[in-house]
């Protein structure tokens, strides 16, 4: 369960004070599936970085698998975000020195798993990169490298995966073998997935739709299995 209540965040820009999410509640139950869309500005990855516990709100509660998040300490977080939270950036965010190999196995081996190596490789080839391991980033398609992002992502096979626009980067074709990828670790390992984008198509896949526009809530839409929407109370 994803749990957030009064959240809000402001930054300081040219001497005032900017409101960039005000007063989000939202509840996600364990493996749904959610899009989160709405234009540029409207707060999209501002709310799922503080999810991730990448940064901290201005006010507000954020729990997770029942833990409060936004009192952690640095190395509380970090830690409770290898066993918890897989996080898939628009921009890739593989180490440039590392091979795709030993990028999967980064958090395996933070994790003191004596069998990353083999467990990294296994995962790139269940995303289709099997010939591609010894790779570095700079010699990866954009889109094999957020395949190498999404396996490494679920290493640890966390129990929430967040991505952050990640097909942003990507060509049709790629961008969807993605998508398919992520909706596969939900559905074989029934993991919640929440992701950003702004683009309506991708965000059909998903099972609920929520839109932010100024920083708060404009809709929640619960997809029926007809295809079309259950409008839930913002």
């Amino acid at each position: 369960m994803i749990s957030i209540s009064r959240l809000t965040m402001r930054l300081s820009a040219g001497g005032r004070s900017v409101t960039i999410l005000d007063d989000i509640t939202l509840d996600i139950p364990d493996k749904q599936r959610v899009a989160i869309i709405g234009p540029s500005g409207s707060g999209k990855s501002t709310l799922l970085g503080l999810i991730a516990g990448l940064d901290r709100p201005t006010a507000g509660s954020i729990r997770l698998d029942g833990r409060e998040i936004t009192s952690m300490s640095e190395r509380a977080m970090a830690r409770f975000r290898r066993e918890k939270i897989g996080y898939i950036f628009q921009s890739f965010h593989l180490i440039p020195t590392l091979t795709a190999l030993e990028n999967v196995a980064v958090p395996l081996e933070l994790n003191g798993d004596a069998q990353a190596k083999k467990r990294a490789a296994e995962l790139l080839a269940a995303v289709g990169l099997e010939e591609r391991q010894s790779h570095y980033p700079a010699q990866l398609s954009g889109g094999e490298q957020q395949r190498v992002a999404v396996a490494r992502a679920f290493a640890c096979r966390p129990p929430i995966l967040l991505a952050d626009e990640p097909t942003g980067n990507l060509d049709s074709a790629a961008g969807q073998q993605v998508i398919d990828l992520l909706l596969g670790l939900h559905r074989d390992h029934g993991a919640t997935l929440v992701f950003v984008t702004h683009d309506p198509m991708l965000a059909s896949y998903m099972e609920r739709i929520v839109g932010l526009r100024d920083g708060r809530i404009e809709s929640d839409r619960l997809i029926a299995p007809s295809g079309g929407t259950v409008e839930r109370e913002s």
